[in-house]
């Protein structure tokens, strides 16, 4: 006997066993006519693990009560019903889990959506490295074994004025890396108001202490003089750290020293200054309307020694930690042991050298590097390509709920600039419905990402948000198409 209680099927004993017994076999599903398509796709092994998977599934389903089965209760078990089941296994087993998606939350640089896109130059240039032999490593006009920071070194130098450049895996790696070198078992001077701590909570205090380096917090929270500085040196100081403050900012009754007043007295003392810019820049954003940030060129010419950035923020590359400063500091941080062990593979640098030429022509900047396009593109654009896709959402969704296109102020996101933001346009979708709002538009939010390219917006202020800044040309053709196969 059986008795469906919800959900749910519950079977006796005997009505379990006589539903067990007709499951097939293994090997007379895989022998079968149906499986052999997917033999040629997937291979036997991983054919016979599916069927496996989908067979041992329904077991436990029927052991457990929960296995729905219709009036046919011989259907579901034919080998054709398994091999269905047994593709759809394959099909999510074999996606790969990094996929791409459609960035609608607004924040241009999202850290958890990979940061900056590349743009075309850098793309190919990644191709050809994956797929040919290069000169990573070797010296083309002596043919014997180079550098590889001499891919691009002297493209950063003449963007930087820097005198030399290295590279490692990220900005906190860069840092990580010139405090090991250049403090071992010595002390740093830093604002207390700089003690900032990035992404994936990790802190600027906790990289010195890893890198071997002796903290001396100067100043307050929100005031620090150069005296401070100055009362602080002693003969176990190493060097004086700047950290500028991208991803918070402190208003009020505030004072910071800056390079103005920090360089000389590190000169007097005969101590190097590091800044550590974070996000980074190589042009004044400014001229296309957007807030100031302090360029690695202006950093140097103010007279830092060292200067750390990131390559996947506003630089607009992949992810990379870049180090410039002065020739005899440079050399000593590539000597260490950590820069090994920190260094960047060929698909790094390969993006990251047809990026850094684009800076030559600053010109064609806006419209070549992709994030300088996405943060600087026309609001009139945005409003166009939602009014294109509001029809189609709304279709998709029906009576249920209601989409309009509103304003809506983008960031530029990964710390940079956090409290900045970037006029723009969204659709935004409301749940028609007096009552049950918030878990209506979290069932939207999660129909979006089951899509197959995956759309991410947020929910705020009682509504789903989908900001259409980052949504341009054939993402605009296919993000618009999908939306058809919405299913709530």
């Amino acid at each position: 006997m059986s008795e469906t209680v919800g959900q749910e099927t519950r079977y006796d004993a005997r009505a379990l066993n006589a539903l067990l017994a007709k499951m097939p076999a293994v090997e007379r599903v895989i022998a079968s006519a149906q499986a052999q398509p997917l033999i040629a796709i997937y291979g036997r092994t991983q054919v016979l693990a599916a069927i496996r998977a989908t067979l041992d599934g329904w077991r436990r389903d029927a052991q457990a009560g929960t296995l729905i089965a219709p009036a046919d209760a011989a259907a579901p078990f034919a080998p054709e019903s398994v091999i269905d089941n047994a593709a759809k296994v394959l099909a999510a087993r074999v996606q790969n889990r990094l996929r791409p998606v459609f960035n609608l939350t607004g924040t241009v640089l999202h850290t958890n959506l990979g940061r900056a896109l590349l743009p075309d130059e850098a793309v190919r240039a990644v191709v050809q490295a994956l797929a040919q032999p290069v000169n990573l490593e070797f010296n083309l006009a002596t043919g014997k074994r180079g550098d590889r920071d001499d891919l691009i070194d002297d493209l950063i130098c003449e963007l930087t004025g820097a005198e030399a450049a290295t590279v490692v895996n990220n900005n906190a790696a860069a840092v990580l890396l010139s405090l090991a070198a250049l403090a071992p078992r010595k002390e740093v001077i830093v604002s207390r108001g700089e003690l900032v701590e990035i992404g994936g909570a990790f802190r600027i205090p906790d990289i010195m202490g890893r890198a071997g380096a002796r903290l001396r917090e100067v100043g307050t929270t929100n005031r620090t003089h150069v005296s401070d500085y100055e009362s602080a040196i002693n003969k176990h100081t190493a060097l004086l750290m700047k950290v500028h403050c991208s991803n918070y900012a402190i208003t009020g009754f505030t004072k910071s020293v800056e390079l103005d007043e920090l360089v000389p007295l590190a000169r007097a003392n005969g101590l190097p200054v590091a800044v550590d810019l974070g996000s980074g820049t190589l042009i004044d954003l400014t001229q296309w309307g957007l807030p100031a940030e302090p360029t690695v060129r202006t950093t140097i010419d103010a007279g830092a020694d060292l200067v750390t950035f990131s390559g996947d923020k506003l630089l607009g590359g992949p992810q990379a930690g870049l180090i410039v400063g002065r020739k005899a500091l440079i050399a000593k941080i590539k000597k260490h042991p950590l820069k090994r062990a920190l260094r960047v593979g060929k698909l790094t640098l390969a993006a990251l050298e047809p990026v850094l030429k684009l800076y030559q022509a600053p010109e064609f900047l806006r419209e070549r590097l992709t994030t300088l396009r996405l943060l600087t593109r026309p609001v009139a654009q945005m409003q166009e390509s939602a009014m294109r896709a509001l029809p189609v959402l709304q279709q998709a969704l029906g009576d249920a709920y209601t989409v309009s296109v509103e304003p809506m102020f983008s960031q530029i996101g990964s710390g940079a600039l956090p409290v900045d933001v970037l006029p723009g346009s969204a659709l935004v979708v409301r749940h028609a419905g007096k009552v049950g709002s918030g878990r209506a538009l979290m069932k939207l939010e999660r129909a979006l990402r089951a899509l197959p390219r995956p759309v991410i917006g947020r929910i705020a202020e009682d509504a789903l948000r989908l900001d259409m800044r980052c949504i341009e040309g054939a993402n605009e053709v296919a993000f618009i198409a999908q939306l058809a196969e919405l299913r709530l």
